[in-house]
């Protein structure tokens, strides 16, 4: 698997446990990509919107039609195999990507079962910078 040919052009991201806080990982990451043409969807329960972007509260909640490439997950590494198994029902087949120093080979392997590929323990940001 190339990240460049992951990251360009740029995609749709959902960014699970995506932050309203400028001083998070998660904003600064989000809001890079945003600036480098990616679309941003964000989801948080805890939030109504990133830089005017509406929130979903789940990955379930966001419509069908809505095309996603790649779900950046900045969760803790316990809680990923329950986001990968969400994102699994949802019938759809993205890549998975799991941010600097979150880790699951559980949820690794359940998205590899399901014929997605996964980048685990990898900033999307700092992979984008070094593509570009």
């Amino acid at each position: 698997m190339e990240l460049k040919k992951l990251l360009t052009p740029p995609k749709t991201i959902a960014v699970v446990g995506l932050s309203d806080k400028p001083d998070r990982p998660s904003y600064r990451v989000a809001s890079y990509l945003r600036e480098h043409g990616f679309t941003i969807i964000p989801v948080n329960p805890m939030i109504k919107e990133f830089l005017g972007i509406p929130s979903y509260p789940s990955v379930r909640a966001i419509p069908e039609e809505v095309h996603i490439d790649i779900v950046d997950i900045f969760r803790r590494s316990e809680e990923v195999p329950a986001l990968v198994e969400e994102v699994i029902q949802t019938g759809r087949r993205p890549v998975i990507w799991l941010q600097e120093g979150v880790i699951s080979e559980e949820a690794k392997q359940s998205a590899k079962m399901q014929s997605m590929d996964v980048v685990m323990d990898t900033c999307l940001m700092k992979s984008h910078q070094a593509v570009e």
